[in-house]
């Protein structure tokens, strides 16, 4: 699968959630409940531009997974990078392929962490625009768990790939 897919899809989520949490903004108090407990009931409060500038900050974090980490891999010297089987992974034939596959890797993590972002941000608008705070904890709670299981599965895959003997012929 190549490289572009992920990143393409972060690029439509973020320009989605952009507009989706643009349009809700008019509409949010001066001050929004920010932060909710086991319970969902609020126990943090920040005015709506605080929390716009989280959110903000939330997407510019997961655009540095997905974007700028693998950047920053394919620039670092091959001594630098600390790897299983760095020699053969990082070979000259085979380092392009290695840095497509780290780059693919890390655009489908941002993009979860985008998803686990936005479904975090919209719960909390959702819950400041009902006229009766009514929060659903475990609408979020299968969101994180979803996440938390994603990133074990995640994990889990790169390290096979990369601790596997490098002449298996069972790769992709």
């Amino acid at each position: 699968m190549h490289s572009r897919l992920p990143k393409l899809l972060f690029l439509v989520l973020a320009a989605y959630a952009a507009i989706h949490f643009s349009s809700y903004y008019a509409q949010l108090p001066g001050v929004v409940a920010s932060h909710f407990d086991v319970r969902g009931a609020a126990n943090g409060w920040q005015t709506k531009s605080v929390f716009l500038g989280f959110f903000v900050g939330a997407v510019a974090l997961a655009s540095v997974l997905a974007f700028a980490v693998p950047y920053i891999i394919s620039r670092t010297p091959t001594k630098m990078i600390n790897l299983p089987y760095k020699d053969y992974w990082l070979a000259p034939e085979r380092r392009a392929s290695t840095i497509a596959f780290l780059g693919r890797y890390f655009g489908w993590f941002g993009c979860a962490a985008l998803a686990v972002v936005s479904s975090s941000f919209d719960y909390a608008i959702r819950e400041n625009l009902r006229p009766v705070a009514h929060l659903d904890p475990p609408a979020i709670v299968y969101v994180l768990a979803g996440f938390l299981v994603f990133t074990a599965l995640w994990l889990i895959r790169l390290l096979t790939y990369f601790t596997s003997h490098p002449d298996s012929e069972s790769r992709k």
